[in-house]
């Protein structure tokens, strides 16, 4: 995905990521992400075990940097240092409770992350703005102005996107999302996970590690394991907002023993 940063004098939004996906007739009933076949046949085929390597390659990769980049320092750890509420705004209640559901599933598998639905604007710092994909660039404009949104939309002509505001200290304070709900239900599955995760820290993609998400070649429809790794990492309490690159790399080996025992456990790995 990508990320787009205003000047310093101006809040910093460190941001924008976002995917491009093919439109799909959503002519099924609403589905959760076991009972879709094509998101079952990628958990069976799902690689599961990794090297030490494997995990803090794909983790500095989507941890730092910024694929769509136009000002401020993406050289820091940037992550919520506190509790995430989710708001949705919708009409399509159907959308919402397939959100809601991801989500809840994030904060199952990100052990040091307290994440919930909220029912109130007010009491959110991640708002989630799910619009029909005819509306999605006047969304896209009236977030982040008309100039920036041409911009967007010629470089990468997505189809959902998500961006974050952080502070001086790197601590992100507030993040966009925006998925279109007219789409099928895995196209819209994948869409929610891959934007709320970058929402939350690792915005940048990658084309060069295969088991991400967070490559724009690769389509889960789920929290894949691989990424679960990222999440946990990126969340441990040792792993704080603004370190840099040296500094993560003193505290990761003890970080991802942790990791390791907490990903195998609530995912009942057998390794």
């Amino acid at each position: 995905m990508s990320a787009l940063v205003p000047p310093s004098a101006a809040p910093r939004f460190a941001l924008l990521a976002f995917a491009a996906f093919a439109l799909v007739p959503d002519t099924a009933p609403m589905a959760t992400a076991g009972e879709l076949p094509a998101i079952a046949s990628r958990q069976r085929a799902e690689k599961k075990s990794f090297t030490d390597a494997e995990i803090v390659d794909g983790f500095f990769k989507t941890a730092f940097g910024a694929e769509y980049h136009l000002a401020g320092r993406v050289d820091r750890i940037r992550k919520f240092d506190g509790p995430v509420r989710v708001f949705a705004e919708t009409d399509r209640a159907d959308r919402k409770a397939q959100l809601a559901r991801v989500v809840a599933d994030i904060g199952k598998r990100v052990q040091h992350l307290d994440i919930a639905m909220t029912d109130t604007a007010e009491a959110a710092n991640v708002r989630v703005k799910l619009v029909r994909d005819r509306d999605l660039y006047r969304t896209i404009t009236s977030f982040y102005g008309a100039e920036k949104a041409r911009e967007i939309r010629t470089s990468l002509d997505p189809q959902c996107l998500s961006g974050f505001r952080k502070n001086e200290q790197f601590e992100i304070e507030h993040s966009d999302v925006i998925l279109t709900v007219d789409t099928g239900d895995f196209t819209f599955l994948d869409c929610a996970y891959e934007e709320v995760l970058q929402s939350l820290g690792p915005i940048n993609d990658t084309a060069s590690v295969p088991w991400t998400m967070f490559n724009d070649n690769v389509s889960m429809g789920y929290f894949d394991v691989y990424d679960q790794y990222i999440l946990n990492l990126l969340y441990d309490p040792r792993i704080k907002a603004g370190m840099t690159v040296l500094e993560v790399r003193a505290v990761l080996p003890e970080v991802l023993a942790d990791v390791r025992a907490w990903v195998k456990q609530v995912n009942d790995l057998k390794e």
